[in-house]
């Protein structure tokens, strides 16, 4: 039913019905928000993803295949617009690491490592939290996406294959590899995090 309730939005859309794109926008901002923020790792970069994602929503709508899942069809577009930030991303850091050794100067971000005034064992939560979110950085964007959509967002492997357009096998794949960096990464967490069940 559900399904159906999508496809009858998206053919709203596609006849030009403002009222209905809203009502898409309101019915996905929520899913799309929460995916985008477990990405991007804060609010800011995830309400500027999330943006990008309905106005490509909006301008690609005509390609959506009646036979798609709405749902997974959004989340693909959220990936791919991670990635794509993240390639660019990365663009500017070895365009910015060649301008700082033609210059002989570090134009480098600073890093922000303070801690509120917080009980100790809000620290102590704060500071695995910063540790995850860094190890989470270092995989590779698809590595990412998988894990997330996987232990953050509880989605099951053939889903995420459908939504990413890649293999069953190519799901297990990244993930395998995801989980060894995370380990690896997070070593000295083991017991606290619960890797050893990954």
């Amino acid at each position: 039913m559900k399904e159906t309730d999508d496809l009858i939005l998206v053919e709203r859309i596609k006849a030009g019905q403002i009222d209905a794109f809203r009502e898409l926008v309101d019915r996905f901002k929520q899913p799309v928000y929460a995916l985008a923020r477990d990405l991007t790792g804060n609010h800011h970069d995830a309400e500027d993803l999330s943006q990008e994602v309905f106005m490509s929503v909006y301008k690609s709508i005509n390609q959506f295949r009646q036979d798609a899942n709405l749902h997974s069809w959004l989340y693909r577009i959220t990936v791919n617009g991670f990635i794509n930030k993240k390639r660019k991303k990365i663009l500017r850091i070895i365009k910015l690491s060649i301008d700082r050794d033609e210059a002989g100067r570090d134009f480098g971000d600073p890093v922000e490592l303070g801690i509120e005034g917080d009980p100790e064992r809000h620290a102590q939560s704060a500071l695995i939290q910063r540790h995850i979110s860094a190890a989470l950085d270092k995989l590779a964007p698809r590595e990412k996406a998988v894990f997330i959509m996987k232990h953050y967002h509880d989605q099951k492997i053939p889903q995420i294959a459908e939504t990413l357009s890649i293999s069953p096998g190519t799901v297990k794949s990244l993930l395998f590899r995801g989980i060894q960096k995370l380990k690896k990464e997070l070593s000295f967490y083991k017991a606290d995090l619960g890797l050893e069940n990954l």
